[in-house]
This record gives structure tokens, C-alpha cells and sequence, in this order.
């Protein structure tokens, strides 16, 4: 009787996973994981859970947690391309910590998640470096996370980032549509760039017109693929200092993120209420006139994908706008008067999914991911 063909030995590391890797690459990261902590934070690198001490919660009137999760979105595969994954961290917490800030809350800690078609050490230890490095200049603790290995589901060379955080605000000082008033200014702070949104666009406009990563394009002063990965701007630290200014009474912020402009910011304002944007009072950075030049990309297509240089919106009492402006600039943060609240009149049309309807000739946007918000419209042309 002939003897059996023996079968192959399979082991997890033939599987396509190597837990070396992944011991190497947590080693790797510890040192910048360590620096992005907070007193609160309890035990270290490598529990199952991260532990927060949540007892100073006790000395709250009314604490209310705040949380949300995001990710980087396709801006990932340019990282992969160019073989730079340093700066991809400060994208991930941009998205995920200042959506907390926009009610008003301080964020406490976050975690990451880190799916990869091969675990390269040094190369997970760039992104959590990048992500340790925004979670300091926020404020936030980087109380865990996880590297995993797909083999077969992802190439070698891919990877994709996500995290989530929690953040806790007073119930009096939640920010929101119920503080917003008529008479309002409505106040702009810049963006850094194109910061992680629109890249699905922004990628099928360079592929279309056939250029390289590594061109040298004269208005960027650098490469293409350069200024396509400039970080996110990290808001969160200098907006609970405005939030927090005696000086200044808040009534509402937007994260200028995926949608743009005109419906990011009528999710925070309350039904009713009509928001007058002016385009004359910025000037885009060349980045947004480059994309859609050169993609010839309708200026209303290319206004509700991209931040269009306004990263950030304020909300607040008109008498205090100057004063916003000027304690944003001492921040690093260039501000401006982007437009005004009023009350609307004569509304007709629209829903509340971010589509528009007309006002004097000038499509207005109303709410958008559901919320049944306020009305923004964005009037004139930008100034060159």
C-alpha cells in the first residue's frame, strides 16, 4: 500500500502574519505612545483595555460624554505611494478629536486601529509616531490600539488608519443651533490645506491629467505629492482656549470636513436662522485653484468636497468678532469675518440633506447628514 503524501505544515507565519513584526513595531512605538498621555491615564502600552481616571467627572454639575470615530479616507494611498507615513497620524486625530470640540467638549483619550496587508515595524511605528505627536498638540491621551495583518484582504504596501475618542463638556456649556442667534458673526479660521477630505476627487483629477507624485508644480513652491500630504491643522487645543476666553461667548463651531462649507456649518445652526458666507473675504490657497482648474471642476462640486481654506467656523455674537480674530491670530490661527446670521424669510424649498434651493439667485444650502439645520448660502467671488 502506498504511503500517504504527507500534507503541507501551515503555520500563522506562512499564513501571510507575522507576530514578530507586530512585537517589533509596538517596541518601536512605545517611546512616542508615552509622551501623548494625561495624569488620568492608568497602566500602560499592551493592556487589553486602556484605563482613564474618570473620578475628577465627580466634580461636574452634569458631565456629558462626547465621542465620535473617523478615519483618514483615500489620502492614505498617497502616503503609500510616496513611502511617507509620519505625518498621516495628525490627519487621523484632526478628524476624529475636533469633531469633539465642536460641542464644546473637551477631548480626554483615543485609540487607534491600524489595518495593514504586512506588518513592516518601522513603518507602524511612523504612523502611531504621527498620531502620538497630534494627540500632545491636542491635549488627548493615546490610551491604546491595534495593529492588525491581512494578508490577502490588503497588499503588502497598504494599509488603512481609524481611531475614536471621547471627550466630556458640562450640559450648561454644550455648544450648538440653541445658542446661535440672529445678528451673529460668523467667523473663519484657515485651514492648513486640503486636510484629509475630497481625496477621492483630488486623486481622480491628477490621474486624469497624468501627473506624477514627484512633480515640481510652481504654485505649491514644492512637489505635488508634498503639498497633497501636508497634515491636517489639529484645532482642538486652541478652540477650547477661544471656548474658554472670558472675553468671548461662543455659540457655536463646525469642522469644515467631508460636505464642505455651506453644510458643515448649517448642521450647527438652528432652523430658521440664514447664514450669509463672502466669498471676497478669502483668498483659497492655490491647492484649490490648482485641483480644480486643472480637473476642470465645477466651482459648486468642487466647494462642497473641499474646505476651500476654511478649516474651522466660530459663531458668536457680533460686538465679539474682532476680538475672536485677534485671540485666534495670538493661537497661530489666521481668522476673519466669513459673513453673518440672520433670520430667513420667505423660505422655499430645500430639505435638510444638504441640498439647495434659491435665495435672490444664489443657491443656499440647507443642513446636511440628516440634521434639519439652518440655511447657509455663499455669495460673490473669491479674491485673487
Amino acid at each position: 500500500m502506498a504511503e500517504p503524501t504527507p500534507r503541507p505544515t501551515i503555520t500563522y507565519a506562512s499564513a501571510g502574519v507575522d507576530v514578530e513584526a507586530g512585537d517589533k513595531a509596538v517596541e518601536f512605538m512605545k517611546e512616542s505612545v508615552r509622551a501623548a498621555t494625561r495624569p488620568e491615564v492608568l497602566g500602560g502600552l499592551g493592556g487589553f483595555a486602556g484605563m482613564f481616571d474618570a473620578s475628577a467627572l465627580r466634580g461636574m454639575a452634569r458631565p456629558v460624554l462626547a465621542t465620535s470615530t473617523d478615519g483618514v479616507g483615500t489620502k492614505v494611498a498617497i502616503a503609500q505611494a510616496l513611502d511617507r507615513h509620519d505625518t498621516i497620524g495628525f490627519d487621523l486625530v484632526g478628524m476624529v478629536v475636533d469633531d469633539i470640540v465642536v460641542c464644546g467638549a473637551e477631548p480626554l483619550f483615543m485609540t487607534d486601529y491600524i489595518a495593514c496587508g504586512k506588518v513592516v515595524p518601522e513603518r507602524i511605528a511612523a504612523i502611531v509616531g504621527g498620531i502620538a505627536q497630534a494627540c500632545q498638540v491636542a491635549g488627548v491621551a493615546l490610551v491604546g490600539g491595534e495593529t492588525a495583518e491581512h494578508p490577502g484582504l490588503l497588499g503588502p504596501q497598504e494599509y488603512d488608519v481609524a481611531g475614536a475618542a471621547t471627550g466630556v463638556v458640562e450640559h450648561d456649556a454644550v455648544l450648538g443651533p440653541q445658542r446661535v442667534r440672529a445678528g451673529d458673526a460668523v467667523i473663519a479660521l484657515a485651514s492648513s490645506g486640503l486636510h484629509s477630505n475630497g481625496y477621492s476627487l483630488v486623486r481622480a483629477v491628477v490621474a486624469a491629467a497624468g501627473w506624477e507624485w514627484e512633480r515640481h508644480v510652481p504654485e505649491f513652491g514644492r512637489t505635488l505629492g508634498e503639498e497633497l500630504l501636508e497634515p491636517t491643522r489639529v484645532y482642538s487645543a486652541d478652540l477650547l482656549a477661544l471656548v474658554r476666553d472670558p472675553d468671548l461667548d461662543v455659540h457655536a463651531l463646525s469642522h469644515v470636513t467631508g460636505g464642505g462649507l455651506a453644510a458643515n456649518l448649517a448642521r450647527v445652526l438652528p432652523a430658521g436662522l440664514l447664514a450669509t458666507l463672502d466669498r471676497s473675504t478669502w483668498c483659497p490657497a492655490p491647492v484649490f485653484t490648482v485641483v480644480g482648474d486643472l480637473g476642470g471642476v465645477p466651482q459648486f462640486d468642487l466647494e462642497r468636497t473641499l474646505n476651500m481654506g476654511v478649516g474651522f467656523v466660530v459663531v458668536l455674537p457680533a460686538e465679539q468678532a474682532q476680538t475672536c480674530i485677534e485671540r485666534a491670530g495670538a493661537l497661530g490661527l489666521p481668522a476673519w469675518q466669513l459673513g453673518e446670521v440672520t433670520s430667513e424669510t420667505g423660505r422655499d424649498g430645500g430639505d435638510s440633506n444638504g441640498r439647495s434651493d434659491q435665495s435672490d439667485g444664489v443657491p443656499v444650502v440647507r443642513g446636511a447628514k440628516g440634521v434639519d439645520g439652518g440655511a447657509v448660502r455663499v455669495v460673490g467671488d473669491y479674491r485673487t
